[in-house]
């Protein structure tokens, strides 16, 4: 009798230190509250559109709505999900060739950039790369200090042009940047020699950042040091009017000062458009991109597509 009477004390004492959980099953979870239409998931990627308005003679068009613009991707029109005309700060890449057949055009970067830089205003961001003798050079981290450092007035030209290779730089840095407006301005007699990366993994690079390209070629008869991959001016013409940027043939002098100061000044006047595709195919593979407005005498430019992630989802 005694020894029953303590199993039951021992089971009624081990039943007491048994978790909560094993006692007593926890009431169904709640089901979460229903997702608003409008919500946006966190790991959607938006497209960002920066677009530049002009008349026929050739001046800025401010004052469009909304409703004026309307977008279409692959076809297919698009929700614009936010507009604006704003004068926003943006960031910019500047990527200076050092190659050796750019010696005798050095003087001509180091003063537009220097020009580029003192125009910025409070907020943009500028970050100053150089690509030669097979290295792409940190020769300034972004910053809003309006003054070139003294790596740029340095520089020397050696060795072949890594182009590629600076504009998947460029883009991986303006990636992390929160500005909308991103830009890249390069200088350059244009022709790739030595990169690691290809032209398609550059211009994925760059799209990905929503990124828009603004290329000065500098090209003339001067013998390559090395033999070009590419065209080198066809090739920046092309990457510019696909990222929506603009090309500049043989700038030289004041004409490459003017080239980066229109830069910045049309930074300042692009409307940004931003949308959710409703392709939700992610293959990799380009979606061409148009912009109309409901104002057929005025020009529109931004960028002409954009390459989709792959294996995504």
């Amino acid at each position: 009798m005694r020894r029953s009477f303590a199993i039951l004390l021992l089971l009624a004492f081990g039943l007491t230190l048994l978790p909560s959980s094993a006692r007593l099953q926890d009431p169904p979870p709640k089901p979460p509250p229903p997702q608003d239409e409008n919500t946006i998931s966190l790991d959607t990627d938006l497209v960002v559109l920066n677009v530049t308005i002009k008349d026929a003679k050739n001046r800025y068009v401010p004052g469009l709505k909304r409703e004026d613009f309307k977008v279409h991707e692959d076809r297919t029109q698009q929700k614009i999900l936010d507009f604006s005309f704003e004068e926003t700060p943006f960031a910019a890449v500047i990527l200076l060739d050092t190659s050796a057949s750019m010696e005798q055009k050095l003087s001509l970067e180091r003063a537009a950039c220097s020009q580029f830089v003192a125009g910025i205003r409070d907020g943009d961001t500028v970050a100053i790369y150089s690509f030669g003798g097979m290295k792409v050079k940190t020769l300034q981290d972004f910053t809003e200090v309006r003054d070139v450092p003294d790596s740029v007035w340095s520089m020397k030209a050696e060795g072949e042009t890594p182009l590629y290779d600076a504009l998947v730089k460029a883009a991986e840095g303006l990636a992390k940047r929160p500005e909308r407006r991103r830009a890249i301005l390069v200088v350059s007699d244009g022709a790739d020699t030595k990169s690691k990366a290809t032209l398609d993994q550059a211009m994925r690079k760059i799209t990905g950042a929503h990124a828009a390209v603004y290329a000065v070629d500098l090209s003339d008869a001067t013998v390559y040091g090395a033999q070009p991959r590419d065209n080198g001016a066809e090739v920046m013409k092309t990457i510019a009017e696909k990222t929506g940027g603009q090309f500049f043939r043989t700038a030289g002098g004041s004409k490459l000062r003017d080239a980066f100061a229109d830069t910045v000044e049309e930074l300042r006047h692009q409307y940004t458009l931003t949308y959710e595709s409703t392709n939700d195919r992610f293959d990799g593979k380009w979606r061409a991109i148009e912009v109309r407005i409901s104002q057929p005498q005025f020009t529109v430019r931004t960028r002409q597509g954009y390459y989709s992630q792959k294996g995504k989802g």
